[in-house]
């Protein structure tokens, strides 16, 4: 379901991408657009190209060839924290967070960053931003935990303080990595129905890769498969599901993929 307020002006369009890594095409000519207020499931066999895909428009690795308009701004070229600064927030298959703080200092210190003073005090990072980062932390049904540290969170717990993180810049393209990569099938569905509750209030648009095929039927709006670095199929997830090739390549065989698709009822 795309926000009422989203436009048919994309939020991130990508052109023509590729990437090369000696002779190897890791990404060979891809196109696809994100609209705001949309869940898009990046999705492929190991080696497909998404990491390669996920990194070019997250400014860690730069693209040979083609385009990554976000918001009317070229990426390609672009510094991670640049592209941070632009709107475009990011969360890690490994959740990052800094264990001796407590989980209100992680999203304090996120904060400051973003302001550009995180390095321009010396003064504890619990005496700035804090209402500010108790509101992100409510969004994520982590308010109650906010004097804990880090250090002693459940994993699931961790993963929606990095959410939190993520949107100390108030992005508004948000890339997430894996997101329910360690995490049980009540943890997982529970962090997906938080996140499409973020989009739907916000308006935001979400770029995210996954394994977990329950996750990516209940959740993604849309999906684009890749194999081999080319972009093999597009569409809504019941399309993909029929699509031939995406049978053939990605599945080896439609059994598997039917199962996975019946999931979507008993995940949502």
């Amino acid at each position: 379901m795309t926000s009422p307020n989203s436009s048919n002006v994309p939020l991130l369009k990508v052109e023509n991408l590729g990437k090369s890594f000696g002779g190897v095409k890791a990404v060979d000519g891809i196109s696809f657009e994100l609209h705001a207020g949309e869940l898009l499931a990046l999705i492929g066999p190991n080696g497909a190209g998404k990491s390669t895909t996920f990194n070019m428009v997250n400014g860690q690795l730069k693209a040979d060839q083609g385009s990554i308009l976000f918001d009317g701004h070229e990426l390609v070229g672009q510094k991670p924290r640049a592209i941070w600064r632009k709107g475009v927030g990011r969360t890690f298959q490994i959740a990052e967070t800094f264990a001796s703080l407590t989980v209100a200092e992680n999203v304090q210190m996120a904060l400051l960053s973003h302001d550009g003073k995180l390095f321009s005090m010396w003064r504890r990072a619990a005496e700035h931003k804090r209402e500010e980062a108790l509101a992100l932390l409510d969004q994520v049904g982590m308010k109650s935990q906010a004097d804990r540290p880090c250090s002693v969170l459940a994993y699931g717990d961790v993963k929606r303080v990095e959410l939190a993180i993520a949107m100390a810049n108030s992005p508004k393209l948000l890339l997430m990595d894996e997101p329910t990569a360690g995490m049980a099938p009540k943890e997982r569905n529970s962090l997906m129905a938080l996140t499409k509750d973020l989009v739907i209030q916000r308006g935001l648009a979400v770029l995210f890769t996954e394994h977990s095929m329950d996750v990516v039927f209940a959740y993604a709006d849309r999906m684009i498969v890749l194999a081999r670095g080319r972009l093999i199929a597009q569409g809504k997830p019941l399309e993909i599901r029929d699509h031939p090739k995406v049978q053939e390549v990605y599945f080896g065989s439609g059994k598997t993929f039917e199962k996975k698709a019946e999931a979507v009822g008993e995940a949502a």
